[in-house]
C-alpha cells in the first residue's frame, strides 16, 4: 500500500466523517425519541452509496481497479475513505448496548436486527442500482 493510497482514504475519511456529523445534527434535530435513528439513517444511506458506487465500478472495472493490485483511486476515496468514514458500525453497536441496558431490551433487538437487514438490503439495492445505471447509460 502507497503512501499515496493511504492519502487518499485519509483524506476521503475526513470528509466522510464531517457529513456523518452534520447528517446526526440535522437527524436528530428533527427525531425526539429514544431510538437511535441518526445512526440508523447514517449506515442505511452509507451502505445504499458504496453498493451504488460499487456496482457502477464493477461494470467498468477500468476505473475500479488501477491495477490487479487493489482499488483505484476514486473507490478509495470515496468507498473507503469518504464512506468508511461516514457509517459506523461501533456507534450502532454501543446504541444497540445502551438500549439493552437502559430496559428497552426489545428495542435493542430492532435496531441491531433492523440496522443489520436495513444495510445489507440497501447495499445489495444500490448494487444493482449501479449496474442498471451503466447499462442505461
Amino acid at each position: 500500500m502507497s503512501a499515496e493510497v493511504i492519502g487518499w482514504a485519509a483524506l476521503g475519511g475526513a470528509g466522510g466523517s464531517a457529513l456523518r456529523y452534520a447528517v446526526d445534527v440535522a437527524v436528530t434535530r428533527r427525531w425526539r425519541g429514544a431510538f437511535p435513528m441518526a445512526t440508523f439513517v447514517i449506515n442505511v444511506s452509507g451502505s445504499l452509496l458504496l453498493g451504488l458506487l460499487l456496482g457502477l465500478l464493477a461494470v467498468n472495472s477500468t476505473v475500479a481497479h488501477t491495477s490487479s493490485a487493489g482499488p483505484g483511486i476514486a473507490a478509495t476515496l470515496v468507498g473507503t475513505g469518504v464512506l468508511g468514514g461516514y457509517t459506523t458500525f461501533s456507534t450502532a453497536s454501543y446504541d444497540a448496548v445502551r438500549l439493552a441496558r437502559e430496559g428497552r431490551r426489545m428495542m435493542a433487538l430492532v435496531y441491531a436486527v433492523g440496522t443489520m437487514f436495513a444495510a445489507v438490503a440497501a447495499a445489495l439495492v444500490g448494487l444493482w442500482l449501479g449496474a442498471w445505471w451503466t447499462t442505461v447509460v
